[in-house]
């Protein structure tokens, strides 16, 4: 099988611009609703949705790789890195500390050019604490770098990589194309997303790294897509991929084995819609979490607010299961008796809704 680096056009991809009018059409809408939506929140609630977003696609990007991290921890890191939650206790997982750290770097630095350095550094974030990896390195090993599945004696290799020999000069290659393609420079790509999307396979293709390489290059799009609007996008996209994981590595495979890229085109900007979709419901979201803390302002102590704002994180219903005793207690760090009776005021000012009974009583949240 010949792969898409190995063909005599590589790297110059090739699509049908007429098959995607629609879906840049459908972009483009999209691109401006969002940020109409987002004049309409007030900076706090700016951060929070950004927060959200940020923590949905560290989880995302994670569990495409097999990686399935805590939620609370990584909320705590980024808000950690944002100098918010002074008090919270250290985060142990150094895995949720890398991609906390990763998602900040990637929105801060999003107006920068592209580097050898910036992605070393990224790789050394994302990876922080893993042995028997060459951390901020291309890879050097002699072995093929091959995506590979199945059972041992039964694997099926789905994509192998150029060698590590020529990672260094592929690299120099994609980071010259990604900073001469970005806005207002020599070569700029006038539709954003196809140049996003062109990134993601691009960097895929080389996978130059020993690993880390789907988190980085989902992070490399997020950078061009965010340098397209010229501040930091407002969306997950691994989240909209996750939900259809594969379909993303069919997408990959097909795409893989030629330089006619126009089936991966559309299936990225798909995602992308998806992605923007999903922000915008975050964004009414957050909206509503605004208005009801408003709403009930002076009505919370400092445990209940405490509890209902790790409630919120998890989505507009609360907790999967509901709050109850056990979880408000473990919450708030505070006494049966003062827990059974933070949650009963809740309720009596139908903030909170009791189902069940006894101590299988459990309460949910309705915005």
């Amino acid at each position: 099988m010949s792969y898409n680096w190995q063909q005599k056009n590589w790297p110059h991809f090739q699509y049908r611009t007429e098959d995607i009018e629609d879906l840049l059409l459908d972009f483009a809408e999209r691109t401006g609703k969002i940020s109409g939506l987002l004049e309409g929140l007030t900076e706090t609630a700016k951060t929070e949705a950004m927060i959200q977003t940020m923590i949905s696609e560290a989880m995302k990007s994670s569990e495409i790789e097999g990686e399935y991290l805590n939620r609370g921890d990584v909320a705590s890191s980024i808000r950690k890195n944002l100098g918010l939650d002074h008090d919270a206790p250290p985060i142990k997982d150094k895995r949720a500390q890398g991609i906390a750290e990763l998602m900040l770097e990637v929105r801060n630095t999003f107006p920068e050019a592209l580097s050898k350095e910036m992605l070393f550094a990224w790789h050394t974030m994302l990876l922080k604490g893993k042995e028997n990896i060459q951390l901020g390195k291309w890879r050097s090993h002699m072995e093929p770098m091959q995506i590979i599945s199945g059972a041992s004696g039964k694997e099926k290799i789905h994509f192998e990589a150029p060698p590590s020999t020529s990672v260094p000069n592929e690299m120099n290659n994609f980071i010259k194309w990604f900073n001469d393609t970005s806005p207002s420079s020599s070569a700029e790509m006038k539709k954003p997303v196809v140049r996003a999307a062109i990134t993601h396979l691009y960097f895929e293709s080389i996978h130059p790294f020993e690993d880390g390489n789907g988190r980085i290059g989902r992070a490399i799009s997020e950078k061009a897509l965010s340098q397209s609007v010229n501040r930091p996008i407002l969306l997950s996209i691994s989240k909209a991929i996750e939900a259809r994981k594969s379909d993303y590595y069919e997408a990959l495979k097909i795409t893989q084995c030629s330089n006619e890229i126009t089936p991966w085109i559309k299936y990225f900007i798909q995602t992308v819609l998806d992605a923007q979709i999903d922000a915008e419901k975050e964004i009414a979201f957050t909206l509503k979490k605004t208005r009801f803390f408003d709403l009930h302002k002076g009505d919370l102590n400092e445990r209940q607010q405490k509890a209902i704002s790790r409630m919120l994180e998890e989505g507009p219903m609360g907790f999967e299961g509901g709050m109850n005793t056990r979880k408000y207690i473990s919450l708030t760090r505070t006494s049966k008796a003062t827990a059974t009776r933070d949650l009963q005021d809740l309720v009596q000012k139908k903030i909170l809704f009791p189902s069940g009974g006894g101590r299988s009583t459990s309460y949910d949240l309705k915005l």
